[in-house]
């Protein structure tokens, strides 16, 4: 591998999926205390996220707080927000957030999944489409209200039939930013997507996103040889790197972010392909390009 300067692709760069918690202890590192790393390692932009609550008010703060850097919200449509719930996604909207989840813990695709790995969640999970595989119908105004803020979709940790059931609509209503999450990861879903459906979507114009999570030895050790093999096949231009760190176990994000960025380039990725998924991509999603 050729010498890089990790700074030069740290500088400027997003983080499109970060959990630091609200309050100090519970996670690795609190909403204000990772906008300012993010800020002191000269980033451009992180994006908060929460399994637990709209994670918009807590970015709104931070951005106040931080300046020079781009502190944005989002909401996952789990259980803890209502489910499908409109009107908290019209909330978060109205206050900035940029990225919406659709169930991630709460998927029936990741429920049982995630309980597996100790989190006391309750209820049975529940998915988006129904026993005929259509959307259900509090779905379409949820991607309503998405493509008239300029949101950026995320399918969350819902099954392969609901990612494209989803997507479908959610072009035909005009969304055109959208994100496949943990696209390779079966430790949080039941059912994930084959190489060649990640292709079929990337190729109409979704983002496969890939953490660091899967590749760290503490939690679900992947082969990185084999993330770079993946990315490589889809194409750069298609994909999107960020963190999903903030976690007590797991390092802190920006310097979880700069061990992922070279850990890429040491399994073969050259810096401009982790700079179009670590900057030219994510700021096409936030519009800061």
């Amino acid at each position: 591998m050729i010498f890089v300067n990790i700074d030069d692709l740290i500088k400027g760069s997003i983080d499109m999926h970060m959990h630091p918690g609200l309050i100090p202890g519970f996670n690795r590192v609190d909403v204000l205390e990772a906008a300012r790393q993010a800020k002191q390692a000269e980033m451009k932009a992180i994006v908060v996220k929460s399994h637990e609550y709209s994670a918009a008010t807590a970015a709104v703060l931070a951005k106040r707080l931080v300046p020079d850097l781009k502190v944005f919200g989002s909401i996952c449509l789990d259980y803890e927000t209502g489910g499908i719930n409109l009107h908290a996604l019209e909330v978060a909207a109205h206050l900035g957030a940029k990225v919406a989840w659709m169930p991630t813990f709460s998927s029936a695709n990741s429920i049982n999944k995630m309980r597996a790995q100790g989190l006391p969640l309750k209820g049975e999970g529940f998915s988006i489409i129904d026993k005929s595989g259509k959307l259900t119908e509090e779905i379409r105004p949820v991607l309503s209200l998405i493509q008239k803020n300029n949101m950026v979709l995320a399918t969350g940790h819902i099954s392969p039939k609901e990612i494209f059931a989803l997507v479908d609509e959610a072009r035909k209503t005009g969304i055109k930013k959208i994100i496949i999450t943990h696209p390779t990861d079966a430790e949080f879903m039941e059912e994930i997507l084959n190489i060649d459906e990640l292709k079929q979507l990337t190729s109409e114009g979704a983002f496969a996103e890939f953490t660091i999570i899967g590749i760290l030895p503490n939690e679900f050790c992947h082969d990185p040889a084999e993330r770079v093999r993946v990315i490589k096949s889809i194409g750069a231009e298609h994909c999107i790197i960020s963190t999903d760190l903030g976690q007590p176990q797991n390092p802190l994000p920006v310097e979880g972010l700069r061990l992922y960025i070279s850990t890429l380039l040491h399994h073969g990725l050259t810096p401009e392909e982790v700079g179009l998924m670590v900057k030219t991509n994510p700021a096409t999603l936030l519009d800061l390009d």
